[in-house]
């Protein structure tokens, strides 16, 4: 009888072991995935360059993965309402964010109340490179460089504005103001596009731009570029001089990468990471990014997430040291 039981406890015990492990696969891996239409959720409008970077990037991926990426384009409130809403998505790889330092690195110093954590809130996917910033004005100011630029808001106090549509316009136009020792008027938009529309009627007399969304207007003698924002010269527009020529201590760099909502599964992550980064390593894509402005370069999810907390560390400093109040 007991030699029985025994032999019954080990059927059982065989059985529980196995349906555990059974059990951990299945919670560890996501089978079939993806088998529907992926959705990036983007914090600007259509024809910014987070947007126009994203649908070359995404194409490539959707046709390694097999499936389609829709784009959803959720501009306005500095990209909080994009944050938000991928906050509360289901975390199941088919509804992620495409996003910039706006959402991530400036609006928990830039807003008094934030509707998501930066980090809490948010799975690190991979980065995808950085979006150099540019100062543009409108044709039909006198200036030719940031000095002669500087001379006239001098002269003439209260007289010339700047445009934003993103984080990085606009601490890099208060950052300007302050370190220049000038007085500007910030006109604030919910998205660059509009903000540019405005720059080249005259209606704003400059603004702090990403080179994908501004590059085609400079290149149309719509707009006139003076200097990059990096405190390195730009290798995609090496005839640029950098703010930091003239008004030392400028240096504001705009990122970009894909996150999902929190509590992503590791197999799903380690999957887009893998697709992302083979896309931004081929030379043609590589190329076809930098044509639209774009430095495009990758890591792994645990480089993302470690660079995502660094940048929370730095953009505190440079909205502190701009005397920016939260709005």
């Amino acid at each position: 009888m007991i030699s029985g039981l025994k032999h019954h406890w080990r059927i059982a015990a065989a059985t529980s072991v196995g349906l555990a492990l059974l059990s951990g696969a299945a919670t560890a891996q996501t089978p079939n995935y993806p088998n529907r239409n992926i959705t990036l959720v983007l914090p600007f409008a259509a024809g910014s360059g987070t947007d126009t970077t994203t649908r070359l990037i995404s194409k490539e991926v959707g046709t390694a993965l097999g499936v389609t990426m829709v784009i959803d384009n959720k501009a306005g409130a500095n990209g909080s309402i994009a944050a938000s809403y991928v906050a509360r998505s289901a975390p199941d790889g088919y509804t992620l964010f495409v996003t910039t330092n706006t959402t991530h690195s400036a609006n928990p110093y830039l807003l008094k109340t934030m509707s998501y954590d930066p980090i809490k809130d948010f799975t690190p996917i991979a980065r995808t490179g950085d979006l150099p910033f540019m100062l543009v004005i409108n044709p039909e100011i006198p200036a030719n460089s940031v000095a002669e630029l500087i001379a006239l808001a001098k002269k003439e106090p209260g007289k010339y504005s700047y445009a934003s549509g993103s984080s990085s316009a606009i601490v890099s136009g208060a950052t300007f103001a302050r370190l220049a020792g000038i007085d500007l008027l910030h006109v604030p938009y919910k998205s660059s596009p509009p903000a540019l529309t405005d720059v080249i009627a005259g209606r704003v007399s400059m603004m702090f731009v990403d080179v994908p969304t501004g590059l085609p207007h400079v290149n149309a003698k719509a707009l006139k570029a003076l200097a990059v924002t990096t405190k390195r010269r730009s290798a995609l527009l090496p005839e640029l001089p950098t703010m930091d020529d003239t008004v030392k201590g400028f240096d504001i760099t705009s990122w970009q990468g894909y996150l999902g909502p929190a509590n992503m599964p590791k197999d799903i992550v380690v999957k887009l990471n893998a697709e992302i980064r083979k896309v931004i390593e081929r030379p043609d894509i590589k190329s076809q990014l930098a044509e639209r402005g774009m430095e495009a370069f990758s890591g792994t999810s645990e480089e993302f997430d470690a660079f995502l907390k660094e940048q929370l560390v730095l953009w505190e400093k440079l909205i502190t040291d701009a005397g920016i109040e939260k709005q």
